[in-house]
């Protein structure tokens, strides 16, 4: 297996603030696309160690619709999110307070389908997109 696939933002948010909107269906929506051209319909969250979340993310035009699921390993409420997506691969959430800001760190088990670049593209879109979503741009 290839390296791990890390991405980083910060968020000029509160910690409550950034964790919510990470959490939240109703925010999940708002920021969950790989592409502008796609976007979120719905999403469900049961945030608990062993609670299931599924995501839909879909092209615009129709073309592709992806549900993106997995199982809560643990949750360290507004610090660690510890998930397996439904091919069994790991995926870390950290959220740490930096002053004023929040980091929020992915660490993900590469699948092998698809390149490492373009994995690390695709989840580097998704948290950019969170960002500019919680700090109050449009999306």
């Amino acid at each position: 297996m290839e390296n791990l696939i890390i991405v980083k933002t910060t968020i000029n948010q509160s910690l409550n603030d950034v964790w919510c909107k990470w959490t939240d269906p109703e925010h999940i929506v708002n920021w969950n696309i790989v592409h502008d051209d796609w976007y979120c319909p719905s999403a469900e969250n049961d945030l608990q160690p062993g609670g299931e979340f599924h995501y839909i993310m879909a092209a615009r035009d129709g073309s592709v619709k992806v549900d993106f699921n997995g199982i809560y390993d643990h949750i360290d409420h507004e610090r660690k999110i510890i998930y397996f997506t439904e091919d069994g691969r790991k995926v870390v959430v950290e959220f740490n307070q930096v002053d004023d800001n929040v980091d929020v760190i992915e660490t993900i088990e590469p699948e092998e389908v698809n390149s490492y670049e373009i994995q690390r593209t695709g989840w580097q879109y998704i948290l950019d997109n969170f960002k500019k979503y919680s700090e109050g741009g449009s999306k």
